[in-house]
């Protein structure tokens, strides 16, 4: 394997994960399927089996999946740095773009023709969010109890308000307890389809000896851990000093931080938790630029969680972190520390328990605690789908007239996604110009 990746040059790889950082459109499964015809079946860096090993590896982590496979692909090829460089260049394209958005909006939001876009945008992000919840619920309530869980965390969250990392951890005794009792109602089967056989040796095969770096040792484990750990301690450390432990980069990094370690199920689960920590508690945002935000992630490469980064942008400029005077300073550090926060788990996911998963070559299994999650998850991502259309059938209050408009192009979204198979950015597009046409007629 050493001779093969020498081939590859870290140089190669670099332009190649920052073009793929420019196009990943799609969300996670077009973002894994676009690297899988990319790297098993045309550049055959990795073989299919050992791709979905890591894969495997990667849906049972918090945080963004297609990001953190990148991550470990990177890793496994060219080292530490290599899984940096992969990992980083799949956010760093998505972070420039989203905070020109971001100003964008904030300055000219007003200005009808952007305020027209985003009419239209709305109604389809929440189709988008509704057609998330019916896949992600489609493989994982294989039954009828995985179903009562899925119904009682929407319940819990929507008309209790249960705080999303409780509903989590709820989800995963249930699922620790039942797992005991009751296997077979927690066992999932396979997610994934393999490709047909290809042609020809990959440079990473199903043979392939694990590299010397690839291999777990303890006293690797320790360094690894210690060195995340000192980071995000100086980091923050560094916040708290200068700003105090409640000014508003601290707590963002603080929270995000913890956000980071909820993202079961993809960017869609935790999108209720930032809501309620964003929105509700510490007003970095309203509730109306949270469903902008997202609209403006579904239009931009990179993972859905990236809206973080808006949420951090608008966050900095309403609370003016460094005056008046530098509303632009302070947006671009508030996304900055907010992008970097959230993704630091990621890249320690993935280089402490990368060398583990490339020793044991084993078919990884969801265990019963994350299949009661991934269910609990379901609710949580409906919930969010009826946040959504509260807001955007009624923009001006539940008592205040029906947005009827809104609701045709949320039904077409609706059947361009579940009937016709389209993709969202498609759709988003359609639905901004859809928007936009009706804002100048009326």
């Amino acid at each position: 394997m050493k001779d093969d990746v020498a081939r590859i040059s870290l140089s190669t790889a670099f332009w190649y994960w920052l073009r793929l950082g420019f196009i990943s459109f799609g969300g996670p499964a077009g973002q894994i399927a676009l690297m899988h015809q990319d790297l098993v079946e045309r550049k055959r860096w990795i073989s299919e089996k050992r791709f979905l090993h890591a894969l495997n590896y990667c849906m049972v982590l918090p945080g963004p999946e297609a990001q953190q496979l990148a991550t470990y692909i990177g890793w496994l090829m060219h080292r530490t740095w290599g899984g940096v460089i992969a990992g980083g260049l799949f956010v760093l394209p998505s972070l420039f773009i989203l905070i020109g958005l971001s100003w964008i909006y904030l300055v000219f939001g007003s200005v009808p023709a952007v305020a027209g876009a985003l009419y239209g945008i709305k109604p389809a992000v929440t189709a988008i969010v509704v057609f998330a919840a019916y896949r992600i619920g489609s493989r994982a309530l294989k039954n009828g109890w995985l179903w009562s869980i899925a119904a009682a965390a929407l319940i819990a969250i929507f008309a209790i308000n249960v705080p999303f990392p409780l509903i989590v951890l709820v989800a995963g005794l249930i699922g620790h307890v039942g797992g005991k009792y009751a296997p077979g109602v927690f066992v999932i089967g396979g997610k994934h389809n393999a490709a047909a056989a290809l042609h020809g040796p990959a440079l990473i095969d199903d043979d392939t000896p694990t590299p010397r770096h690839a291999l777990f040792t303890w006293k690797r484990f320790l360094i690894v851990l210690a060195t995340f750990v000192a980071v995000w301690l100086a980091l923050i450390g560094t916040l708290t000093a200068v700003y105090g432990w409640n000014g508003a980069l601290t707590q963002m990094a603080w929270f995000f931080t913890k956000a980071a370690l909820l993202t079961f199920g993809g960017a869609y689960a935790v999108l209720p938790y930032v809501y309620q920590g964003a929105v509700e508690h510490q007003h970095w945002l309203t509730g109306l630029q949270m469903i902008d935000g997202l609209a403006l992630g579904e239009t931009t490469p990179g993972p859905l969680i990236m809206v973080v980064a808006f949420v951090g942008f608008v966050g900095g400029w309403t609370k003016a972190i460094f005056g008046p005077d530098a509303l632009l300073l302070s947006a671009v550090a508030a996304s900055t520390v907010v992008t970097f926060f959230t993704f630091l788990p990621s890249f320690m996911f993935i280089l402490l328990g990368g060398p583990f998963i490339e020793t044991t070559h084993g078919n990884l299994k969801f265990t019963a605690p994350l299949t009661a999650i991934t269910a609990a998850v379901v609710g949580v991502i409906v919930n969010l789908a009826v946040f959504f259309a509260l807001h955007v059938l009624w923009p001006h209050g539940r008592h205040a007239s029906f947005d009827w408009p809104s609701l045709v192009i949320g039904i077409a979204a609706a059947i361009a996604l579940f009937r016709f198979k389209v993709g969202v950015i498609p759709v988003v597009l359609v639905c901004g110009a859809a928007g936009l046409a009706i804002r100048l007629l009326i």
